[in-house]
């Protein structure tokens, strides 16, 4: 297959032998693309895949940088262009079908590319990026530049395309927003500008948003000031104010799922909702396509209710797929649509895509499937691409002819694919979730573990026809390895139980289960060693200690004559004996996630857990006791990222390393040196999941993790040693299993044949019926049920079960026969138990035999117990914590603990003021207010007495008669101050507050007064409170003192009823709980209703307390003789009081027993001596009695007239409190009016921030787009001038063409000229009728590719004009080469105005949008000036009117003719409703009143402003006339005149400025000229000197060899004649001296003339000199 390949990104390079990618499988995640009409292509793992849809050949593109990102493909120009996934990633850009890199793309992006898009004209492409750039990019990608790019933080966008008739327009859609971006072109510099499309609500109605910024629906309040917008109340004042929502504004809208375009540049957008919404992309406008039922068709409910996923556009509708695996065609019409049925698909469809011709439509199923439907006469429906049901969950080669491999999805399905093209061959579901799969290397067989812990065997003799034969079930254990040995003798199951089967691997033993070996949990992974010199297979597990960070390797051999011993070998549960299969352990110090053994079996290679090593460890040559501990004996460094895995290639000698770093690493065993490498996966994909080498070592698998791709490679270079050892052991392997393969597959036809006819069944069936003698506990043992499987394991158990119930038969009844007595015993017992009582009585778990669970029960119900006391203290704590908490808030915190009073007999209560203790923070802050209201006043009164001082006569008298009056004034003023003042707004003068400190109501204009005000008020409230709560307390102890004096007096009171025998009831007045609150903080003894629980001790010292009690008055009794002869004598008493004389009695004498007629006289007169007495006595009594009558009645009328008094009392004081809480009430209503407006004032400054932010803002986008207009407007100068010049150049050459041809005669010029201005005409190519009936879009004339073209054929026509045979006659050829070229550079300069022409245009439109919004930005920015002045206007507007709290008299209406009426025989009864509504209308005229009143008083305020305005103006034009007689008495000079006259000052002064700057340019002009001159000169001066310097010193060198020669000649000099030489230098010097004496004295006459001269000029200068005469 081809391939293309990124050799450029490769890191790793070839070493030796290289492997290549041969081809990919593997199925789309991301949405398939057409790259032209017949090819499609989708990123699989590192890979782009494209499929030629007629032949379905594959060619493969891999990205070397890792997994592919995105795709992206563009028609016109046939290239793909994708993403890598890497940190910092590119964009790649390859043509097709050559797969060559035309360019690379490099951005600013840090994670990924989440969307790209090319332009259906152009060289445009769009790319999307996530977190955290969120940036939208537009590139040319031929030239590889950015052109713009837009950040929108925090918005993930789900689709991107461009409008196919405009690339200019580009649509992002999310599922909550759809935004439109505009691409702006002026000369080479491009713009993104963005608009959001307002969708409707979820019911498709659309919401009416209002102005947030500036409202206009605001109601106007007169009365409380402003209304101002929600986002100001809420304090906002930043941009989140211009999108704030309050939550009840907040309306849910359609969530979009795709869009589209159509040819007249509008959208379709299909909702989650179900709508189908059209939008106008030039206005935004959102229309809802209404839905037309079909109902001449009977349909059933529900039919339509599309939940679409996908959309298409086709002509006169849409094609819209849902998630029930139809296509529907929505036939649009206006603003209506028709829905029909289109395509049915087996599977949800999640992507639709047209052929660039518009003849096939691709259709990609959510399983990754890709089918096209192909339009026509006979539509046809093809399957391009099956997907599997999942990702690859396990790979293998066929093994030996090396033409097939195998894979495994999740699902359990298995597939078998060609290894020459990779295309599929046969799929086999298994219907289970599945595992692992291993190929048999002994015959054409085929082992699939799965989940539920079967093995099923596969017949893949024929690969197009595979076969399930056979199923075994070890256990119900999880499959987690499946490992044939070298040979293929055994097949080792390994489960996650950790349990190792032994499976005989041949088919004619049917799959036998040998046995088993336990080795650690979840183990790793399975070796194993089977060469064909030996008997032996070795078989070596890795299993992970985590506690102890280490991990253990297991070694076992199983000999080859297993099978026929395997009785011996296993124990009757089927574990194989460890003795006989030499069991060692050994453990490694450091953690392994793969380990191997070698094919000697002296080491083990081990691929380190948490460090990147590979190690290999030596074994001991003799069999270790117990466990062994391994130390590395070779270490090198992976290079892998990650845990990883190995595996050795079937000659033993490769050594294969996988990890999550994607790479597959081929070492050599002895050095552990990588030799050859492919990166065929990435990280991004978690690496590799597993690799497989065939036989032959020529074909390579592996397997991603989680990208589902597999790869399929093979060796660039395959000979040499490098090939020669593992063909040979291919050979070897082969020639020794030739017989074997053979035998295994004939019986595999056998296995076959009867799978055909029969169902397949379990391994093992269920045993014979037991022995009838076993009893019914063993039948209970035994008895399986056929349905269900059972697992060998299992199987084993219960066949040792059985053994060992026949063998303990005897001893089992035993103990049967004892537990049913024993049963019997515990049923008598718990008979028992149900007839006592319940003290007595038992639970009935405590008849319970089993002790363990007995107690495991106790532990349970302890553990209940203890799980509910500790509920319950938790709740009781957190009740006791909530408890706490209100009663230090609302009692502990109080100062002043809140309790009421109630009176006597009347029904008042008076209660108090609950108060706080004031922080020291209050106080602090209320000293200061104070103190500064202090120092306010004392300052007035000092700056009034320096104004009175000031103003005031200089007499003594009248100092003193002023400072009388000072003195009444202030007399008066603290007068007036004690009186009521009715502009205070509240009676707290009542209480003795001195309102004096308070400001004015009138004053209180800024925030800081109002502070103080408030801070002032809650002071006057809290003086208030605490002069009533002093009166309260005052009350309260006089009910406390009145409550002791009549309980002092009852006590009298029940004294007397005692004595006079009534029955009356003493009235005892008491406190309640709200007069005596702290009594519901203690609970009393009365209060508590469960009896106390009393400790056993407690009790016994109780009643021992008691009876030592008893004792001692029992004994003090006995020795109190004294006391019981005065009870027994006098009654207990020395003397009778007088309160007992009503309890006297005169005893009857004995005689009156007798009857009448036996009394003596003696006794008769003891007789009436008796009736004396008791006449005595009685009227004794009787006059005592009144007299104790008299007392308690008096008692009790003065204690009614000492409660009365009080109740008086309390009367009273209920009013004061009224009236408090009247001053409270009032105090806090100016508080909160205080609180209104400070809030209000916050409200006003917040609103007046926003609009200050909001003007910073508008002046900066102001500044961005005035510096936009003004560069528009230099590049439109610029390309403007380069225009014209090519228009004159081009009119240059029509008017020079006849001077070119002067030379040949004029009828010859004139036949040129006329084909000089002939161009040929461009045939465009038409279309076919069926394709220009399907393609809705048709030629996109904007296209560059398309206007290469043009020009190109344009030039081609060009050629046929310039061919020889159009040259005129007679015509020197010469000349027709010359008119040829001259007429090519003609049209050549056309083609090239015209493309200016259009730039042009599109410079000017650019520069007009500019225009626009730089004026919308004005208005905006004039809007937010006058919004701002109102607000202002406003806000003074609310600080002078203040609201004022005035006291009003409340008054009386007074009924004429009052008569209480009871009866009501001609009322009419009217509904409750009738009254409410005439109140709220009463109310309502009331407002309106209350509104009219304060129009009337802002009229009258307005006309005081007038008249004061007026008077301020007859002011000002008063100043003005002043200043216009100073006007006419000024100065002017001719520029101040030159000012006046001139009408157009300003003009006339820019002008001069721009002569000036003009003259200053060309100043600077000349000067940077004198400059660069100056600097030339200077180059070349250094120049020069440098000339000069090495003149210098050729010179320096002459002269020393000069000055030699003088001296020398200096010497004879000397020598010959010194003294004439002397006396000729001296007459020399002499004459000099003469000659400058003479030239200084000319000089010195010079210099007086000059100074004559200069005084002469001087002078003449001052007569023609201008003098100024000062006015």
């Amino acid at each position: 297959m081809a391939q293309g390949r990124e050799r450029e990104e490769n890191p790793y390079g070839p070493v030796g032998p290289s492997l290549s990618v041969r081809w990919v499988q593997g199925f789309p995640k991301q949405n398939v693309q057409f790259v032209n009409d017949k090819t499609i292509c989708y990123p699989c793992g590192n890979f782009v895949i494209f499929i030629n849809i007629e032949t379905k050949k594959k060619t493969v593109l891999q990205c070397m940088n890792g997994i592919v990102g995105v795709v992206a493909t563009n028609i016109p120009y046939e290239v793909v262009a994708f993403s890598d996934r890497r940190l910092k990633p590119l964009i790649y850009i390859y043509n097709f079908p050559a797969l060559t890199r035309r360019t690379k793309l490099k951005g600013n992006i840090l994670l990924d590319y989440t969307l790209l898009s090319f332009s259906y004209c152009g060289t445009y492409l769009a790319s999307y990026s996530s977190l955290p750039e969120f940036e939208l990019a537009l590139w040319d990608w031929e030239s590889s530049v950015i052109l713009c790019k837009k950040s929108q933080p925090g918005v993930d966008v789900s689709n991107m395309t461009f409008n196919p008739m405009n690339w200019r327009q580009l649509c992002l859609s999310s599922p909550s927003a759809v935004t439109v971006w505009t691409i702006e072109k002026s000369n080479q510099e491009h713009y993104l500008k963005t608009k959001l499309v307002k969708l409707p609500m979820e019911d498709g109605s659309f919401y009416n948003e209002t102005d947030v910024v500036f409202p206009t629906s605001l109601p106007k309040d007169l009365i409380y000031g402003p209304v101002l917008p929600l986002s100001t109340i809420a304090g906002l004042v930043g941009e989140e104010a211009e999108t704030f929502r309050p939550k009840d504004d907040l309306y849910p809208l359609l969530h979009p799922t795709m869009h589209c375009w159509t040819p007249t540049s509008d959208l379709y957008i299909s909702c989650e909702e179900g709508h189908l919404l059209m939008v106008n992309v030039e206005t935004l406008k959102v229309t809802m396509l209404n839905k037309i039922e079909d109902t001449t068709t009977s349909r059933e409910e529900g039919r339509y209710l599309i939940n679409p996923v996908t959309m298409a556009y086709q002509k006169g509708g849409v094609l819209i797929s849902g998630i029930d695996g139809c296509v529907y065609s929505f036939l649009i019409k206006d603003l209506h649509y028709r829905v029909e049925d289109f395509l049915q698909v087996e599977e949800p469809v999640e992507h639709m895509m047209f052929s660039p011709s518009y003849q096939m439509l691709l259709i990609q199923t959510e399983k990754g499937s890709v089918y096209i439907y192909t339009f026509g006469e006979e539509p046809t429906f093809d399957k391009v691409l099956e997907a599997c049901d999942g990702k690859f969950q396990a790979i293998d080669f066929i093994s030996p002819a090396n033409q097939y491999c195998m894979t495994l999805t999740h699902s359990g399905e298995v597939c078998i694919w060609y290894l020459e093209d990779g295309t599929c061959a046969s799929r086999i579901h298994l219907n289970t979730p599945v595992t692992v799969l291993a190929c048999s290397p002994s015959s054409l067989s085929v082992a699939v573990g799965t989940q539920e812990g079967f093995v099923h065997f596969l017949d893949v003799r024929d690969p197009e026809a595979p076969l399930l034969i056979r199923k075994v079930f070890p256990s119900k254990w999880s499959v987690q390895h499946l490992l044939y040995d070298q040979r293929g003798i055994y097949l080792l199951v390994g489960t996650s139980e950790g349990c190792i089967f032994i499976i005989n691997a041949n088919p004619s033993s049917l799959f036998q289960i040998l046995g088993f070996v336990e080795v650690g949990k979840d183990s790793l992974q399975i070796s194993t060693v089977s060469l064909l010199e030996t008997d032996i297979v070795e078989v070596m597990v890795l299993s992970p200690l985590p506690e102890t960070g280490r991990s253990r390797l297991e070694i076992f051999t199983l000999p080859k004559i297993l099978p026929q011993v395997s009785a011996i070998f296993a124990d009757e549960r089927g574990r194989l004996r460890e003795e006989l299969i030499h069991k060692c352990l050994y453990e490694v110090e450091h953690s392994l996630s793969s380990a191997v053994l070698d094919y000697q079996s002296h080491q083990v290679y081990g691929f380190c857990n948490h460090v990147p090593y590979i190690c290999s460890y030596l074994l001991p040559e003799t069999v270790p006791n117990g466990i062994c501990i391994l130390k590395p004996y070779q270490k090198v460094q992976s290079k892998h990222y990650g845990p990883g895995m190995l595996s050795l290639s079937p000659h033993g000698l490769w050594l294969t390393t996988i990890a999550k770093g994607g790479i597959l690493c081929i070492r050599d065993v002895h050095t552990l040196e990588t030799f050859a490498q492919s990166r065929s996966h990435s990280h991004q994909g978690h690496g590799i999941q597993s690799v497989r080498i065939s036989f032959d070592g020529k074909n390579i698998l592996v397997n991603g993790r989680n990208d589902g791709t597999l790869v399929y490679l093979r060796w660039r270079r395959f000979g040499g040693n490098f090939a020669n050892d593992i063909l040979e052991y291919c050979q070897r392997l082969l020639i020794s299993l030739q017989d074997t393969m053979d035998e295994e597959n004939d019986y595999l036809s056998v296995l076959r044949r009867e799978s055909l006819n029969l169902e397949s069944t379990s391994e093992h069936t269920i045993n014979e019926d037991m022995n009838p003698s076993i009893d019914s506990s063993q039948e209970e043992l035994t008895l399986v049920d056929k349905s269900k499987e059972i697992p060998w394991i299992q199987q084993k158990n219960q066949e040792a079960i059985r053994k060992e119930v026949k063998l303990f038969y005897k001893k089992r009844k035993e103990i049967k026969t004892g537990i049913k007595a024993l049963s019997k015993t515990v049923l008598t017992m718990m008979e028992e138990n149900e007839a006592v009582g319940n003290i007595a009585k038992l639970e009935q778990k405590e008849f319970g035999l089993d002790l363990e669970e007995l107690e495991k029960l106790h532990k349970e119900n302890e553990e209940e117990v203890a799980k509910i006391r500790k509920d319950v203290e938790m709740h009781n704590l957190a009740k006791a914590y909530l408890a706490d908490i209100i009663k230090e808030e609302c009692w502990n915190a109080m100062a002043v603990k809140g309790r009421a009073l109630k009176c006597f007999h009347m029904p008042y209560v008076v209660e108090n003021f609950p108060m706080k203790e004031r922080t020291n923070e209050e106080l602090k802050e209320l000293k200061r207010v104070v103190q500064q209201r202090k120092i306010e006043a004392e300052c007035l009164k000092l700056r009034k007495q320096i104004v009175e001082a000031r103003s005031a006569i200089t007499s003594v008298k009248k100092h003193h008669e002023e400072e009388d009056e000072e003195e009444e004034e202030d007399d008066v003023a603290v007068k007036n101050s004690n009186l009521p003042n009715y502009l205070l707004g509240s009676l707290s003068t009542d209480f003795g507050v001195h309102p004096s400190l308070l400001s004015s109501q009138f004053e209180l204009h800024t925030r800081e007064e109002k502070i103080d005000q408030i801070i002032l008020l809650k002071d006057v409230i809290y003086k208030v409170k605490t002069v009533f709560n002093n009166e309260f307390d005052a009350a309260y102890k006089q009910k406390e003192f009145e409550i002791a004096r009549v309980k002092e007096r009852n006590e009298r009171i029940q004294e007397i009823i005692s004595d006079l025998d009534l029955e009356e009831v003493v009235w005892q007045p008491e406190f309640d709980d709200c007069e005596k609150p702290e009594r519901t903080l203690v609970v009393e003894d009365k209060e508590v209703t469960v009896h106390r629980f009393v400790n056993p001790w407690q009790k016994a010292k109780t009643e021992l307390a008691a009876t030592r009690e008893m004792e001692q008055r029992l004994l003090a009794q006995a020795s109190d003789a004294r006391n019981r002869a005065l009870m027994d004598m006098m009654g207990g008493v020395l003397e009778v009081k007088k309160e007992d004389i009503l309890k006297m009695v005169i005893p009857q004498p004995a005689f009156m027993a007798k009857p009448d007629a036996v009394w003596s006289e003696e006794e008769r007169k003891q007789f009436k001596e008796y009736e004396k007495k008791v006449k005595e006595l009685n009227e004794e009594k009787d006059k005592y009695r009144k007299s104790l009558e008299a007392e308690m009645k008096k008692i009790q009328n003065s204690i009614q007239e000492s409660t009365q008094n009080f109740d008086e009392y309390l009367k009273r004081l209920f009013e004061r409190r009224v009236k408090a809480e009247i001053v409270v009430n009032q105090e806090e209503l100016k508080i909160n009016n205080l609180v209104f407006s400070l809030l209000l004032d916050e409200e006003i400054s917040s609103r007046e921030a926003f609009l200050n932010n909001y003007l910073i803002r508008k002046q900066e986008e102001k500044n961005q787009t005035s510096e936009a207009i003004q560069k528009a407007k230099e590049d439109l100068d610029a390309y403007k001038e380069h225009y014209d010049n090519l228009l004159a150049e081009d009119k240059v050459l029509d008017r020079s063409f006849k001077k070119e041809f002067s030379e040949i005669p004029s009828h010859q010029v004139d036949i040129l000229y006329k084909l000089f201005k002939r161009r040929p005409r461009i045939h465009k190519q038409k279309i076919h009728s069926d394709t220009s009936s399907i393609v809705p879009f048709g030629e996109r004339s904007e296209s560059g590719k398309l206007n290469k073209d043009a020009f190109a054929q344009l030039m081609k026509a060009m050629d046929d004009l310039d061919n020889i045979s159009n040259m005129p006659e007679s015509l020197d050829p010469l000349v027709w080469d010359h008119f040829c070229r001259t007429r090519r550079a003609k049209v050549e300069n056309e083609q090239k105005v015209k493309q200016k022409a259009a730039g042009l245009m599109e410079m000017m439109a650019f520069l007009q949008r500019r225009t626009e919004e730089d004026e919308k930005l004005q208005q905006e920015i004039e809007k937010v000036f006058h919004e701002r002045i109102a607000l202002q206007e406003e806000k003074v507007r609310f600080q002078l009117n203040l609201t004022i709290q005035i006291l009003l008299k409340q008054g009386q209406v007074e009924l004429e003719n009052f008569q209480l009426r009871l009866e009501y025989p001609d009322a009419i009864l009217i509904n409750k409703t009738i009254i409410e509504d005439l109140n709220s209308v009463i109310r309502t005229q009331g407002q309106k009143k209350v509104a009219s009143m304060m129009e009337s008083k802002d009229v009258h305020k307005g006309i005081f402003q007038i008249e004061w305005e007026h008077k301020k103006m007859e002011m000002e034009m008063e100043d003005l006339n002043q200043k216009a007689l100073d006007i006419q008495m000024l100065f002017f000079s001719r520029d101040r005149q030159k000012f006046l006259n001139e009408p157009n000052y300003e003009t006339l002064i820019a002008i001069q400025i721009g002569i000036m700057e003009q003259t200053i340019a060309v100043i600077d002009k000349n000067h940077k000229k004198n400059v660069e001159n100056c600097k030339k000169l200077l180059k070349k001066l250094g120049r020069y000197s440098n000339q000069k310097d090495i003149a210098n010193y050729t010179l320096s060198c002459n002269l020393r060899e000069e000055l030699v020669a003088v001296s020398e000649r200096k010497d004879i000099c000397n020598a010959i004649g010194s003294q004439l030489t002397c006396e000729k230098i001296a007459k020399e010097r002499y004459e000099n001296m003469m000659q400058q004496q003479k030239l200084t004295n000319i000089s010195k006459e010079q210099a007086e003339q000059i100074s004559v001269l200069q005084a002469e000029v001087e002078r003449l200068r001052m007569k023609t000199f201008p003098t100024f005469v000062q006015m």
